[in-house]
């Protein structure tokens, strides 16, 4: 395809910038999502963006890769001002992209994925084998064993996030935004993607890196731009910055008023779980017999590295796996052998690990959202219309206790960043009158501010006396933020320990449990 045409030259390139914006302004219906905004890429270099949820760190890259309009200002690429109308025309200006959301099709194998719209044709047929040999290159690229022809819905996140890596790394990029790349990751898979990452930094590419994951800012970043309120607030060196640097930039607050838990009191049993169980079809147990207990109050932390049977667990405990075998009784009452339905209505809800996926419907308005889980609550007493007035009240009411961030609750869910939409979330399971709020992973790719937040939210509902079963990767959260922490790993419950006696080196020991590795990575 030819290259698009050139609106019109500027000045002459920046040294050192190979691409440059200027006075963007990004304007939504009830907001300035960005404000003359002046963002430089540097050429080969590592360019990392941060700010919080909202900043508009995902509209500016939007509108560099065509899927958003600027509403004034222009982009100008090696000093020539150019118009990026649509997805198409930047990559034939060698823009490409990898999304925070996933964009895969779950229906497609990893193969036909990575080639969707660009796909080998031989003689007017379609070249499945060249196709599948160029994505096992890929993913062996990526220090990953897995078959081309493997369906994506039958792959983890984690999993997921590679593939769409591997479909960035196949087209010809000169300038590659990374959306919060390793939100899904393993700690391993951070390592293999940071060294794929300096690979292409060798070969001359250039990198747009976006992460919450401040320390991996630190680690892998050369140049540093920090966004608040859609404004370029700071541009600095990463050698010359520090996380209480980065932060106070972006939020306006010191790192010390983040994390921190107000003690308050536990009450009697409120959950107990005996005897979970969910077989593999391949054999063995996802879930191997774990029993537990909940407390009226109390935040429950739950550790382990991916694959250690957490997110299963939960998934068990909600019903949404009709494998899944145990006993479970919420405020004395046996629920073990009801639907997803009647659990809910018993006060069980879950804040899924994939909220888009699984949490969201992105066609509806936010308000809808929040009350597709108790839609009954809302309904005349025909049952035929909602009772718009009811519905309208309880929506603002949470738009207002969880200081959801959106101009108008009518508003599609998609317009609004990721720690709003977890809020949203949120808020559908509050609307259902829970006892037990169940969190998978509910910071993963969220800023720290919008973190905050939600460790807000859990605590002031845990005072309220809900009880919080809490998922996370992050040991600084779990450590931070649980009244009492289990550890899982191969599907069974490895270790428990109070907040008192819970340390990094005890919880990354017993997250490798039958993993054949200590904490310092030797064979045990």
């Amino acid at each position: 395809m030819s290259k698009p045409a050139i609106v019109s030259n500027s000045s002459g390139p920046d040294t050192g910038v190979i691409l440059r914006t200027e006075n963007i302004t990004k304007v939504f219906p009830g907001t300035v999502a960005l404000d003359q905004v002046n963002y430089n890429i540097y050429q080969g270099k590592i360019n990392v963006l941060v700010g919080e949820n909202g900043a508009g760190k995902s509209t500016l890259m939007k509108i560099l890769v065509g899927n958003e309009q600027s509403t004034k200002g222009r982009v100008v690429l090696e000093g020539e001002e150019i118009h990026v109308r649509s997805p198409q025309d930047a990559m034939r200006y060698g823009i490409g992209i990898i999304y925070q959301e996933l964009d895969l099709c779950p229906n497609m194998s990893i193969a036909e994925n990575i080639f969707l719209a660009r796909e080998v044709v031989h003689r007017g047929i379609i070249d499945k084998r060249t196709q599948q040999q160029r994505t096992g290159e890929l993913i062996q690229r990526l220090e990953h064993q897995i078959d081309p022809n493997t369906l994506v819905s039958d792959l983890r996140i984690g999993a997921q996030q590679i593939v769409t890596i591997a479909k960035a790394l196949s087209q010809d990029t000169r300038i590659l935004v990374m959306d919060e790349p390793t939100s899904a990751l393993s700690t391993t898979e951070v390592e293999v993607l940071f060294r794929v990452i300096r690979e292409l930094k060798s070969h001359g590419i250039t990198i747009v890196y976006i992460s919450h994951k401040l320390d991996e800012v630190l680690q892998i970043g050369d140049c540093i731009t920090v966004l608040r309120d859609g404004h370029v607030v700071a541009e600095e060196a990463v050698k010359n910055v520090d996380l209480h640097w980065i932060i106070e930039k972006m939020i306006g607050r010191k790192l010390e008023t983040l994390f921190t838990r107000k003690r308050h009191e536990i009450g009697k049993v409120l959950l107990r779980v005996e005897e979970i169980t969910l077989p593999r079809v391949s054999g063995g147990y996802a879930v191997n017999h774990v029993s537990f207990e909940l407390c009226k109050g109390e935040i429950l932390g739950i550790y382990g590295l991916k694959g250690a049977g957490r997110s299963e667990m939960l998934e068990c405990l909600v019903g949404a796996n009709p494998r899944a075998t145990g006993k479970i009784w919420l405020g004395g009452q046996d629920i073990g052998g009801n639907t997803t339905l009647k659990r809910i209505q018993a006060g069980l809800v879950l804040v899924p690990e994939d909220r888009q996926r699984d949490g969201l419907v992105l066609t509806l308005s936010v308000a809808h959202n929040m009350i597709l889980a108790s839609l009954e609550k809302y309904l005349n007493r025909f049952r035929l219309f909602l009772v718009r007035k009811k519905e309208k009240k309880a929506v603002n009411t949470l738009i207002k206790e969880l200081s959801i961030r959106v101009a108008d609750p009518r508003n599609l869910v998609v317009s609004l960043s990721g720690g709003n939409q977890q809020k949203v979330v949120v808020a559908k399971g509050l609307l259902t009158s829970p006892k037990v709020l169940m969190l998978d992973e509910p910071t993963r790719g969220i800023d720290v501010g919008a973190k905050h937040e939600v460790f807000e939210i859990m605590e002031n509902l845990a005072a309220q006396g809900y009880g919080i079963l809490f998922v996370s990767s992050e040991l600084k959260e779990i450590l931070a933020m649980s009244d009492r922490i289990l550890v899982m790993s191969k599907g069974i419950i490895t270790g428990e320990f109070t907040r008192e006696e819970a340390t990094e080196s005890k919880l990354i020991n017993a997250s490798v449990v039958g993993n054949g590795l200590t904490n310092e990575g030797k064979q045990q």
